[in-house]
């Protein structure tokens, strides 16, 4: 895993010296060594970076930016099939000088053009150079597994794994881009391709980008959607058949992901992705797997002790952390740094540990992101699929009454369900969807924190809903139900834009390399196409996965309800945070800073203070922005 920067600057102001200092802000995710290309062109300044962290082909050989003829590329991820890609290119009369894939990449570019992705398994932001046709190609993932910005203006294209790098360029505008603010007040995150700055996107997953260095023409297009596997008709094949093919495509997409050069662990949580994983690893490997979880003393959340279950039942060298106050405090002081656009999901926090402990042993660790995107895993699924019909079958009138009276009444006061994780945030959006429980605004409602009318109220200056993946109609209504709805949505926002960020940015911040099995493409490829009822079944999520599981593990270690790799932010909040909550929210503070209704932001905080746990995430967004506030626009 690696940090890439660089630019195409038709200005021809911008010196490899100025490209030197944007690469130096990602030597964080590539400590193993660094490398630039710089030229004049008769068009523009050229200059590609690198900052690497040496898993495969780990000598001076895999040093990047790497030249093949007219082609150079600057390039972060892995292409886990390389080996036959090379194969195939050598029977073709290619022959090769290093035993990376980073050169796999550029004779197999040069071989087939835009097309050489499709041949790609793997997570990958590249860029290549091509000096004969005078363009560059920006190419993000499948999944968006591996991030990449980009930012145009003034005749200055700007690119980076991470958008500290452009703070470094003297002719960057950090503007701020306040629609895009309004989306990560509501979701925790800013959805693709949008971004925090004006003039400023990521690159969407699936997509590439050409920029034509003499025209200084820029066309983005699409050469994978989840779209047009959910589109196809359903698979005619049995339960049985369908378990078999999809362990056959997780046995394959979990070993590509254990070829590397130096140590791999990994992520276990206890849950039933990451024990799939690492049970089929582990039968599969005669030597201890190791395996890293992170602990907390809030029982209703903390899911160690499942993980150590799971660990001794698979017989792997178990490693558990249990995270403590003074843990979070330093870590959330570091968070606007490492997530240098402001970002909401606590669970950073747990993931940047784990990171941290998995790195004193090895360079690679496997997570198991995805499974619930792909395997129906959410608890809002279940609820959909339960709840959502009922609650269309109550009259409007009666709807609305029982809105108002769970408005009156704190989700703390409501007798067991008040321990289940994440229920109080869940109990104040259940009283917006009885005023319409229809598929999508059940989808938009636990999506968000904030409804449309109360981010008119939080504003001061009126922002604009954004386009995103969240408005997409682009599942056909020949292919159209609830469930393949919402799992499609989840697929192409929350994954990338929150799930994925945040495990990238938090084992990069450690230097170290997570990998993604269930990403695998022919996974989604193959279940998207799979009925409803193979993946949610009787209320049962995760249906087929269960049952792949339950040929490694027993069932009485597995069949839980959902914890969620989350940390008692609340409880956080309202003890040691205190103190950061009165810093960053003072009302002069916002006041000064002139974004914000401080007559809101001041009722939320102190109806938290008052007992309304339920407003603990929201808060926590405004925390997040305000720190990132002060890292980057003061």
């Amino acid at each position: 895993m690696c940090g890439i920067s660089g630019f195409i600057d038709f200005n021809k102001k911008s010196s490899e010296g100025i490209l030197k200092k944007m690469s130096d802000t990602l030597s964080h995710r590539g400590p193993d060594g660094d490398g630039t290309f710089f030229l004049e062109t008769p068009f523009s300044n050229v200059g590609l970076a690198h900052k690497r962290l040496a898993v495969i082909d780990p000598g001076v050989s895999g040093h990047q930016p790497m030249r093949t003829g007219n082609l150079w590329i600057t390039y972060n991820g892995e292409i886990y099939n390389f080996k036959e890609i090379k194969l195939q290119l050598e029977k073709a009369g290619d022959s090769f000088t290093t035993k990376s894939d980073t050169e796999v990449i550029l004779k197999a570019y040069n071989k087939w053009g835009i097309d050489c992705v499709h041949k790609f398994i793997g997570m990958f932001a590249f860029v290549i150079f091509d000096q004969i046709k005078n363009e560059i190609t920006c190419v993000r993932d499948r999944t968006g597994i591996k991030p990449f910005f980009y930012y145009f203006r003034d005749d200055l294209f700007l690119f980076a794994s991470e958008l500290k790098a452009f703070h470094k360029h003297p002719a960057f505008v950090k503007e701020l881009n306040h629609d895009a603010l309004s989306a990560f007040i509501q979701f925790g995150n800013v959805p693709a391709p949008h971004c925090i700055f004006n003039n400023c996107f990521k690159l969407k997953p699936g997509h590439f980008l050409k920029l034509n260095i003499v025209s200084r023409k820029l066309e983005i297009s699409n050469y994978w959607n989840v779209y047009d596997y959910y589109n196809q008709p359903k698979l005619g094949i049995s339960f049985e058949e369908a378990k078999t093919e999809t362990e056959k495509l997780l046995i394959s997409a979990a070993s590509y992901r254990m070829v590397s050069d130096v140590p791999v662990g990994i992520f276990l949580s206890g849950g039933v992705d990451s024990t799939c994983l690492a049970a089929i690893l582990q039968k599969n490997f005669t030597e201890k797997l190791k395996t890293y979880t992170i602990g907390v003393k809030d029982k209703s959340l903390d899911e160690a002790p499942y993980a150590r279950a799971i660990a001794e039942h698979l017989g792997t060298d178990h490693h558990e952390y249990y995270c403590e106050e003074k843990d979070a405090l330093s870590l959330i002081l570091k968070l606007p740094y490492y997530y240098d656009e402001p970002f909401g999901d606590y669970s950073a926090i747990p993931t940047m540990l784990v990171s941290k402990i998995a790195k004193k042993e090895v360079t690679v660790a496997l997570s198991a992101d995805g499974g619930d995107e792909i395997f129906a895993g959410y608890n809002r699924y279940g609820y959909l699929m339960k709840q959502g019909n009922l609650l269309k079958s109550v009259p409007q009138f009666a709807r609305s009454g029982l809105a108002s009276v769970l408005k009156k009444i704190s989700a703390d006061k409501i007798p067991y369900f008040k321990n289940h994780y994440n229920f109080s945030n869940r109990y104040q959006k259940i009283q917006l969807l009885l005023k319409d429980p229809s598929v999508e605004n059940i989808m938009n409602r636990l999506s968000q924190q904030y409804s449309e009318s109360e981010i008119a109220d939080i504003f001061i200056k009126k922002t604009r809903i954004l386009e995103t993946s969240f408005l997409s109609k682009e599942l056909q209504p020949t292919s159209y139900s609830p469930l393949s709805y919402m799992m499609a949505i989840d697929y192409q926002t929350y994954l990338p834009d929150d799930i994925l960020q945040k495990v990238d940015r938090a084992s990069m911040s450690q230097g170290l390399e997570a990998r993604e099995p269930f990403l695998d493409h022919r996974i989604i490829e193959f279940v998207a196409r799979l009925p409803d009822n193979f993946k949610y079944h009787k209320h049962i999520k995760k249906y087929i996965l269960k049952h792949i599981t339950y040929s490694y593990v027993p069932r009485k270690l597995l069949d839980r309800p959902k914890m969620g790799f989350a940390v008692p932010i609340d409880k956080w909040l309202y003890n040691d945070l205190r103190d950061q909550v009165s810093f960053y929210l003072d009302d002069l503070r916002i006041k000064e800073q002139a974004i914000f209704n401080s007559i809101f932001i001041q009722n939320i905080v102190s109806e938290f203070y008052r007992g309304k746990s339920e407003h603990a995430l929201k808060i926590w967004y405004f925390l997040m922005f305000q720190m990132w506030y002060d890292e980057w626009m003061k």
